[in-house]
């Protein structure tokens, strides 16, 4: 059973090791096998132990490890592991220590010149995950393990074991962590339930991380890793409207406006995303402010189809594929490639949506002839289209079907007809009021020059 360390050590074995080490290094040396050396270490490591020598016991421990790795023999590492981990009294910041020195001779750019085979790596691995499971103070210790054994079975093609072995970290919980390693964690996680297919949970895990905490600079890198991944998310769903929010975060990063590329690539995708977005409030009022963006004025193209989608004219789509059709395919995020023909049909739909707000803009009533002459649409389509705009509530109309008309005006309630006869009557009253003093004027005027 693991315990903490007390405050004082009932005996100091510092000095004692330092006369007992170099002879223990002169044996290793002599003898091609361990076994005698490490009976020894493992004399001393008992009685560091018992004794409650931290800072003896750590170095002990060290010693065992660096033998055992420099050898080569990883089976015998594992077992020493796994046992002293469960020796009665063993401190807990010495298993701690002793994980941490095993975990620097994993690392593929360690200092030591030890090379570990990458299935001796799993199985040490596996060995540390094993003795660091329940263990609050080494929490960090498996996480990072369990990290790379995650890299390893994504290499080999293992994206739902990766994932399934990452995910079951709540990183977010550990209290020894640096907000910025937790982060990274969270947005491997992302990324390898986006692999997986998963895009449910990637939601849920990218709700983790508040977005405010991006407004440190430190955080800058994870911050564009974090939306460009939210944005995989929003393509899988097609929510439109907030892909262009998380362009717009992205555009906003001060490291991607120092970078005239990057703007104008985030820039481009917010254009791109806030016209395929269904038209409402927030829309309207994000595309009005795109538009007064000085940086648009560099981007001809889409300054042209923001002030296509902004001002009250009629767009005809044949012309709009036709000007815009081979720019639109070049961008493989939004409109290129087999995976994007949706978007193509939501640009479509978008058209023809604004240039029917418009003309109920301008019309009261029309011929469902003329009104497909103008959209380009058969009569079923235009009248599927006026359906779908008057139920989200962007338009008021309906259709007399044998007199084949659209009526766009609202009609009018009751109140709001007695509400505007009152004011009629006011404003009347107001207007005999006023001839009245201007009859009287008159009078007065007259009477003075007689």
């Amino acid at each position: 059973m693991s315990r903490d360390a007390p405050l004082k050590a009932e005996k100091d074995y510092s000095d004692i090791l330092k006369e007992e080490f170099p002879k223990i290094d002169k044996l290793i040396l002599q003898d091609t096998d361990y076994t005698e050396p490490l009976n020894k270490l493992l004399t001393w490591e008992k009685k560091t132990r018992q004794a409650a020598d931290l800072s003896s016991s750590k170095q002990v421990l060290a010693k065992i490890v660096d033998m055992l790795a420099n050898k080569g023999q990883w089976d015998e590492l594992n077992e020493q592991l796994i046992l002293l981990s469960k020796k009665h009294g063993q401190l807990k910041l010495s298993i701690q220590y002793m994980i941490q020195e095993i975990m620097k001779y994993l690392r593929d750019d360690s200092e030591y010149n030890v090379k570990i085979d990458l299935e001796n790596k799993i199985k040490v691995i596996e060995t540390i995950r094993t003795v660091t499971e329940n263990k609050i103070f080494v929490e960090v210790e498996r996480a990072r393990v369990t990290r790379d054994l995650c890299n390893i079975k994504r290499s080999r093609g293992k994206i739902d074991e990766a994932c399934n072995l990452l995910c079951e970290l709540q990183v977010e919980t550990y209290s020894s962590m640096e907000m910025f390693e937790k982060i990274e964690f969270i947005l491997e996680q992302m990324e390898l339930c986006i692999l997986k297919g998963d895009f449910q949970q990637a939601t849920v895990l990218s709700r983790k991380i508040l977005k405010k905490t991006f407004q440190n600079s430190k955080y800058e890198s994870l911050k564009l890793d974090y939306y460009n991944l939210l944005i995989k998310i929003g393509l899988h769903k097609n929510e439109y409207l907030d892909i262009a929010q998380y362009y717009q975060e992205i555009y906003r990063t001060e490291c991607v406006q120092n970078d005239e590329q990057r703007w104008k690539d985030a820039l481009v995708h917010i254009v791109y995303f806030l016209i395929l977005s269904p038209y409402g409030n927030l829309q309207n009022d994000l595309i009005h402010k795109v538009k007064l963006d000085n940086n648009l004025k560099k981007l001809e193209i889409q300054e042209s189809m923001i002030k296509l989608f902004t001002t009250k004219e009629l767009m005809r789509w044949p012309n709009v594929k036709q000007i815009y059709g081979t720019v639109l395919e070049k961008d493989p995020v939004a409109f290129g490639g087999e995976n994007n023909k949706i978007h193509w049909e939501q640009l479509q739909k978008r058209v023809i949506e604004h240039n029917l707000r418009v003309i109920s803009e301008y019309y009261s009533r029309i011929t469902l002839g003329r009104l497909n002459e103008l959209l380009d649409l058969s009569e079923a389509e235009t009248e599927s289209f006026i359906s779908d705009l008057v139920n989200q509530g962007v338009i008021y109309a309906k259709v007399n079907r044998p007199a084949r008309i659209v009526n766009f005006e609202k009609p009018k309630v009751s109140s709001e007809l007695l509400n505007q006869w009152s004011n009629n009557v006011d404003e009347l009253l107001e207007h005999i009021e006023t001839i009245g003093h201007l009859i009287t004027k008159e009078e007065i005027m007259h009477g003075l020059k007689v």
